[in-house]
């Protein structure tokens, strides 16, 4: 690493972290709940008005399905949160999908249960950080325009905050979310008691499309559609089965309970909302840049800012908190991934500030290029976003079905078998509605942009695939085998040298130092003349090795040398032979005069090492050969040995 770029990594990520300090991070149930609760929470402050932006393009007769809409969305969500409370409970490690997927149906399924994971992720970052630039531009119309580069700013942020090994605050955590389920909360209530009472609201929303004639079939698609993207709201609650651990024992039982908590505050807030907005007459298709929540804050409270910027504020806060969520999962299950070799092993390290930089890196860049390619909008990327997050569940649910009937084989007690046969209903109910959402959308949302989630996860289970089989065959093939292991006869050294210089002495010194069976100096005749003067100059200074000149008609450097070491390893297949190649490393060592001022290294670098990079680009992919690079530091302020006569 230059200096330059260690001075940049140090502004931009702060000092190392020493390996103790990390520490593991456990809550009680007051902090852990609003902490974990952000991601499910947050969802409901784009997937409401998914079912509007849907049935508006019908006009404002569609809108009368949006309440059934938002009831199937609701059942949907409470059987995905019903059969989570007995997952968490018979995983209590905290494996997530993933880890149940791969436990019940084998690597295979959990390598595709993983892609879908990957997706899923990428897309949390991407939609909360769309919405909550939207969430903004309800306050500040001025930043529409730029809407995906703030996106993008709000990413790149995000992962700045977590390269530097920072954490958000449970306390911190606890009081945005508080705040933004207060907000929902109060706007649902007084809206509905408001218009119990008689009065008359109306959203600020543009007014909705004009009546459109629509066959039967085409609003069942339509209202299918609507059910789809309004599903979206199922999202999140799989973010405590990976989180098991954060709990105080009995970690299950309080896993449980808080999704139990959460999943009833998020179905109610959903449905409160749908069934508000539906009331309202909110939200046509033509005001997809001005959020629902901000329609429905002003028709409970009237266009007021000292509600609709508490509102929003919080409402952009839980966002990027969702958001960070996912930079602080997404690492750690791509760690884990490398640690099963379904990834590279480089995402199973953790960087200076002890977090897993790469995993980090890696998810930003994925969602700040989706967010850019569409345009920042949270309502494209819907689509993409239900698939994975679908088709994990549907993996999930499946495999603690077949979980639950295993269990059921062995166990006994009464008691215990009938709680299993509950688990085993609640699991085929989320597996039967799960595959419902995913199946409408492979219909309907296929050519709106689903074929890209398709094909980004097969691409990244394809890729998981290979990397499996490569680490496997690694591990095969490097395996210790059984017995007395067999040694090289004879060991071989073989020096590369054009002139009588430094470099070549140390070179001779190190090779003889390590004892070989046969050292020879090798060079290539490319300048008679200068061939002939190496020849004296070698006698004259009786060195010692024998010196072998390679003739090259072609004036060829490379291949003569590549050609002599092969011939030497047919000649002896059991013997090993070792090049040692010069290298000059330029400005690295103390100041001594103008060589080690450092002004250029990376220009200068480019004058030295081509003919030894290519000799061993060429050399390590032969069997039984090695090659080991002799640095020389010029600039350095050693003195160098003389030259003198290498003993034999």
């Amino acid at each position: 690493m230059t200096r330059s770029w260690a001075v940049l990594k140090r502004l931009l990520v702060g000092e190392p972290f020493a390996s103790g300090r990390g520490s593991s991070l456990v809550l009680s149930k007051r902090y852990a709940i609003p902490l974990l609760a952000v991601n499910p929470i947050s969802s409901i402050a784009y997937a409401p008005e998914q079912v509007f932006l849907v049935l508006g393009v019908a006009g404002t007769a569609a809108y009368a399905l949006s309440p059934w809409t938002g009831l199937a969305v609701a059942a949907v969500m409470v059987a995905v949160i019903a059969s989570y409370r007995y997952t968490v409970q018979a995983y209590p490690g905290g494996g997530g999908d993933y880890r149940v997927v791969t436990a019940n149906f084998g690597p295979g399924a959990g390598r595709l249960a993983a892609a879908a994971l990957v997706l899923d992720y990428i897309l949390t970052v991407a939609v909360s950080t769309a919405a909550a630039v939207a969430a903004l531009d309800a306050l500040m119309p001025g930043l529409h325009p730029w809407r995906e580069w703030l996106a993008a700013a709000a990413i790149a942020l995000l992962a700045a905050f977590n390269l530097r090994g920072l954490r958000v605050s449970g306390r911190v955590a606890a009081a945005v979310t508080v705040a933004f389920v207060a907000g929902v909360a109060a706007i649902v209530l007084t809206g509905l008691a408001r218009l119990a009472a008689g009065e008359d609201l109306t959203s600020s929303a543009p007014a909705p499309a004009e009546e459109a004639e629509w066959t039967s079939a085409a609003l069942f698609l339509l209202c299918a559609r609507a059910f789809a993207a309004g599903s979206v709201a199922v999202t999140g609650v799989e973010t405590f089965t990976t989180r098991v651990r954060f709990f105080r024992p009995p970690r299950g039982r309080n896993a449980a309970a808080a999704i139990t908590t959460v999943g009833a505050a998020t179905v109610a807030l959903f449905t409160g909302t749908v069934v508000l907005a539906f009331l309202v007459r909110a939200q046509g298709p033509e005001a997809r840049g001005y959020p629902l929540l901000a329609q429905l804050s002003d028709a409970a409270f009237g266009a007021s800012p000292a509600v609709r910027w508490p509102v929003m504020l919080a409402t952009a806060g839980v966002l990027l908190l969702a958001a960070n969520t996912a930079f602080v999962g997404f690492p750690q299950l791509a760690s884990v991934f490398a640690e099963d070799s379904l990834l590279p092993r480089q995402l199973h390290k953790r960087g200076d500030r002890l977090v897993y930089s790469n995993g980090i890196l890696i998810l930003a860049v994925a969602a700040a290029l989706l967010v850019v390619l569409y345009g920042g909008g949270a309502f494209e990327l819907i689509g993409l976003y239900v698939v994975g997050v679908f088709l994990s569940m549907v993996l999930s649910h499946a495999a603690m079905s077949r979980h639950w009937r295993r269990v059921l084989d062995v166990e006994r007690d009464p008691a215990r078998r009938a709680r299993a046969r509950r688990a085993r209903a609640t699991a085929v109910a989320a597996v039967l509605a799960c595959a419902a959402v995913l199946v409408i959308v492979a219909f309907t949302m296929f050519r709106r942009g689903g074929w890209i989630a398709v094909l980004i996860i097969g691409g990244c289970y394809l890729l998981m695939r290979a990397i499996s089989r490569h680490y496997a065959a690694v591990r095969g093939e490097i395996e210790h085998p059984k017995g007395k292991p067999q040694l090289p006869s004879r060991s071989h050294a073989i020096v590369l040298a054009s002139s009588v210089n430094l470099p070549l002495m140390r070179m001779l010194s190190y090779a003889k130092a390590t004892r070989p069976d046969t050292v020879t100096a090798l060079t290539v005749n490319v300048d008679a003349a200068a061939s002939r003067r190496l020849v004296a100059e070698w006698d004259r200074r009786r060195i010692g090795v024998p010196l072998t000149v390679l003739d090259s008609p072609y004036r060829e450097i490379t291949g003569p040398i590549v050609d002599y070491v092969k011939a030497r390893r047919r000649d002896a297949p059991r013997d090993v032979v070792t090049v040692y190649l010069p290298e000059y490393v330029v400005g690295l060592g103390p100041q001594k005069g103008r060589l080690s001022r450092g002004y250029f290294n990376w220009s200068t670098s480019l004058l030295h090492n081509q003919t030894t990079k290519a000799l061993h680009r060429q050399l390590k992919y032969e069997p039984g050969v090695m090659v080991c690079t002799v640095p020389w530091i010029l600039g350095d302020s050693t003195e160098p040995p003389p030259l003198r006569r290498i003993p034999k």
